[in-house]
């Protein structure tokens, strides 16, 4: 059964790692219902697996979540049986969390100990709200310079702005600048 799910998630060109997490929660699921067939097993059965990772396994909802599209995958894909009761279980819902956000003179502190590359991408991903990998990806020689391309749509400063421009057509950053 699981080189038929292996199958089936190549097939569909899903991620590495998705194939690797639908293989573990599939087994654990599996190993839960003392080695039953899945198609044996029924929503109580669904229900208690996900109960039990919840209470005894104390997993976050976004793994619970991530189980449960596992077995969704598991009897639509692979064992071919839509089960529409699969699709009434509530998913779990990750507790709200509030961003952490810095003070412009904890900025400021932050910025004034870096030097060189950390200082140029702590300062983009500051500037423009560009993820970690977004800018890390940038950071090839010349993309300063490369023509713009619109990935997300971001306010303009104020005042300023100098530091969109490319270099040496823009002044040194300041620490009011920030």
């Amino acid at each position: 059964m699981l080189d038929r799910v292996r199958s089936a998630i190549f097939v569909r060109h899903y991620s590495r790692r998705t194939e690797e997490a639908y293989i573990y929660w599939i087994k654990r699921y599996v190993r839960f219902n003392g080695i039953r067939h899945p198609r044996e097993l029924g929503r109580r059965d669904v229900e208690r697996f996900l109960s039990n990772l919840a209470t005894e396994g104390r997993v976050s909802a976004s793994t619970q979540n991530q189980a449960l599209s596992a077995l969704l995958f598991l009897y639509r894909e692979v064992i071919g049986e839509p089960l529409d009761w699969l699709e009434d279980v509530v998913r779990a819902k990750r507790p709200a969390r509030l961003p952490v956000v810095l003070t412009r003179d904890e900025v400021r502190l932050v910025l004034g100990c870096l030097t060189g590359i950390e200082h140029l991408m702590t300062t983009v991903l500051y500037g423009t709200g560009m993820r970690l990998a977004e800018c890390a990806s940038e950071g090839r020689p010349g993309f300063v310079e490369a023509p713009a391309v619109a990935r997300r749509r971001l306010p303009r400063p104020r005042a300023g702005g100098h530091h969109l421009r490319p270099p040496g057509r823009r002044p040194a950053l300041s620490a009011s600048a920030v």
